[in-house]
């Protein structure tokens, strides 16, 4: 049996498991020796710093700060309230003497996890309280179990902690019994794991082998190893990604030689005159950066990111009309149905004055989405085919085969992160090898656009038009309501116009949010009895929704009661008041989305988040300073965290950074859709310096052999292959 075969073997051959027990470990999905020796640590004890409570006592009188473990039984839990908080006081019990844990935070959460006589191991930076004693501040801690309270009284090592499925301890295989397991698989087979990083890699990021990184991570002398052994992990894991992005974007821009576009065009000089204002600088730079790529005989792939409302539609529309100008089609996809009317709308009116001075060569504009009829759908494909329009705005209705164009120029996709890479690959592909250019109005933290979308190009609009006024945000509890609807009653009688935004269109048991519908009712019979209101829900057909848009719009409604179905893209320059009403149930991207929805004229905004008293409370005193928070904690207030961020944040890009690290990337951007694989080991908002170190490497080893073909790459040309085949359906090697 060859070394791959062994290792791929069933656990039931590692001594004391046996067929009855490797049932039980696949149930909780380690079937083979290589998945136990993969399995590993979820933390770590260090005991090589191990003190008794006197002796901790007198290391902290004498000035000792570091961080120090003690082990001891609970003698008494008592928790008290202090100004209005809750504090728990934990007192411990060693051989030498007494110590204490406080928590001034969760108290409430920690109280019953200590109970007399259990056995804790307590770690953090010990004190010397007001009264004299020794006490942890919120410490890290973990309680040892009956059966290996004896052996963590010896000293020197550090302690393994494995996050034990259900499955398992439901058999009585705990924390003890699983070290032992994987203590025999690491003796008898983790010498057979093959290298997977060629050796030339190894030496230049001094990184461990593979066979010493599974031994460390399992079984560390020091904590200096572990890091070492992890870093050798994430490494491996950024670089494979990274090759995979180099792969996708060497793939597309030497697959097909694209479409070269002249840059002098009477068609753009002639409408950025019409124009009744002047570009930003920013808008100005990503329309240079765009043409650039347009005149290459390469194809574009460019991602252009800007706040919402920083005038990206602008800059996609003059990248059209030089595609036209040069004889090509253009098509810009949006992800819903109101969002392609409003960007056939917009379009439409900017186009308007040109058209109007340009009667000899007028650009036509068509509209595809589901919503329409069978025959207004033929037509609309007629006039595509037969090159009748030169701008086609859609919704993924433009993927269907029946939708063909002439001469495809330039693929527009706005909201790049609800488009995977497969989607966005079968637009392209209805072409020649057309330019591409993706928009976001969600800014992308660099970490993610070095990884997700580093086979795109980047231009930034970092810059909002002069006439904007920053929107105030304000946080408000739920009993302040009527007071927010008498300011709505009152500047509507000014001419400003309202959104009232409810997250659901019917009850939810679950969530216990408001309905849309529902209220719409019992405000128009109560507080806006007064005002002229209207609804819009996302179970409306697409022309009931235009409908409501336009009366809004034209100032048929004070106010628009509405679900998130006008997060994106709606532009009502009147509309100055967004209030979002159970703020604490929505992420922090689309709390920054929705906020943009207002703000669009040259009057003050404010946007109102409305949440439960207590979180509103709350939210008032919780810190943003994410690293001072445990991770319980994290996740306890993440509520209220995602609140303040609003209150305090305008900027974009600040808030993606802190919707990234409440929520991760594969939350927010879908990175599932990507084509690539979960991250196990490297955490893109911390490993910065990996991941720009893994994008440098994978990109010139791409660049060099981009086949992988060497003999000095066929390891990872293996790798590639073996264990990441399905990502690599738009990134071939060959």
């Amino acid at each position: 049996m060859s070394d791959f075969d062994k290792l791929n073997s069933s656990i039931q051959y590692i001594k004391t498991v046996g067929p009855k027990r490797a049932s039980y470990f696949e149930k909780a999905g380690i079937r083979t020796i290589r998945d136990l020796l993969f399995c590993f640590p979820s933390k770590y004890l260090d005991r090589s710093n191990q003190l008794n409570s006197s002796e901790a006592f007198k290391y902290v009188t004498q000035g000792y700060d570091g961080e120090i473990t003690i082990i001891g039984k609970v003698h008494s839990s008592e928790r008290k309230s202090f100004n209005r908080h809750d504090i728990l006081n934990v007192s411990f019990r060693d051989e030498t003497g007494f110590f204490q844990a406080v928590w001034f935070q969760g108290a409430k959460f920690y109280e019953n996890r200590f109970n007399s006589g259990d056995i804790f191991a307590v770690s953090g930076k010990p004190t010397i309280s007001k009264y004299g004693d020794l006490q942890f501040a919120h410490p890290d801690f973990d309680l040892i179990t009956t059966d290996e309270s004896q052996n963590f009284y010896s000293t020197g090592k550090i302690i393994p902690f494995y996050r034990i499925p259900t499955e398992l301890r439901q058999k009585n295989i705990g924390d003890l019994s699983f070290r032992k397991i994987v203590s025999f698989a690491l003796d008898g087979y983790f010498q057979l794991l093959e290298e997977t990083l060629p050796q030339s890699i190894l030496t230049k990021y001094n990184l461990l082998s593979l066979q010493e990184t599974v031994r460390r991570m399992h079984y560390p002398e020091t904590l200096e190893e572990i890091d070492e052994a992890r870093r050798r992990l994430k490494m491996e894991e950024l670089l494979y990604i990274e090759l995979i992005v180099a792969l996708r974007k060497n793939n597309y821009k030497t697959k097909i030689k694209g479409t070269q576009k002249a840059l002098s065009s009477k068609m753009v000089k002639d409408f950025i005159t019409s124009l009744p204002f002047e570009l930003t600088n920013a808008q100005k730079d990503s329309v240079n950066d765009i043409f650039k790529d347009m005149k290459n005989s390469e194809p574009m792939n460019r991602l252009l990111q800007g706040d919402v409302g920083s005038g990206k539609t602008i800059v996609a529309l003059l990248s059209m009309l030089l595609a036209v100008d040069n004889g090509f089609q253009s098509v810009i996809m949006a992800p819903t149905e109101i969002l392609a009317d409003q960007h056939h709308k917009t379009i439409s009116s900017l186009l308007e004055v040109y058209n109007t001075q340009h009667p000899e060569k007028p650009v036509t504009l068509s509209l595809v989405i589901g919503g329409q009829t069978k025959s207004k759908r033929a037509v609309e494909n007629e006039r595509i085919k037969n090159s009748e329009a030169n701008i086609i705005i859609g919704t993924h209705a433009v993927f269907e085969g029946t939708t063909l164009f002439d001469k495809l120029g330039l693929v527009v996709i706005d909201e790049q992160h609800r488009f995977g890479v497969i989607q966005r690959s079968q637009l392209i592909n209805k072409g020649t090898a057309p330019d591409c250019l993706v928009m976001s109005a969600t800014p992308i933290p660099r970490t993610l656009s070095m990884t997700v979308y580093g086979d795109l190009d980047i231009s930034i609009i970092n810059e909002m038009p002069k006439n904007r006024i920053p929107i105030k945000t304000h946080l408000r509890g739920e009993s302040k309501a009527e007071l927010i609807y008498k300011y709505i009653v009152e500047e509507a009688q000014k001419g400003v116009q309202s959104f009232i935004v409810f997250p659901l269109v019917e009850e939810s048991e679950k969530l216990e949010l408001k309905a849309a519908i529902k209220h719409y009712e019992e405000l128009t019979e109560t507080f806006l009895k007064d005002v002229k209101v209207g609804l819009l829900h996302g179970r409306m057909k697409w022309k009931e929704k235009e409908e409501v848009m336009l009366k809004f719009k034209e100032k048929e409604y004070d106010v628009l009661i509405s679900t998130t179905v006008i997060e994106v893209g709606i532009d009502i320059p009147s509309a100055n008041i967004m209030v979002i009403n159970d703020a604490h149930h929505f992420g922090l991207s689309q709390l920054h989305q929705l906020r943009g929805r207002v703000g669009r004229g040259n009057k003050q905004a404010h946007c109102i988040l409305v949440a439960p008293d207590e979180i509103a409370a709350r939210s008032e005193k919780v810190s943003t300073k994410l690293e001072y928070l445990s991770p319980i904690m994290l996740e306890k207030f993440k509520a209220s965290i995602r609140l303040q961020s609003m209150v305090q944040y305008l900027d974009g890009f600040k808030i993606a950074e802190m919707d990234m690290k409440l929520r991760g990337p594969g939350d927010i951007f879908g990175i599932q859709q990507s084509g690539f694989p979960d991250l196990k080991y490297a955490d893109i908002t911390a490993d910065i310096e990996l991941v720009a170190q893994a994008k440098t490497e994978a990109f010139e080893i791409i660049e060099k052999d981009s086949h992988l073909s060497s003999e000095e790459n066929a390891l990872l040309r293996k790798n590639l292959n073996d264990h990441y085949s399905q990502n690599l359906q738009y990134a071939k090697i060959a």
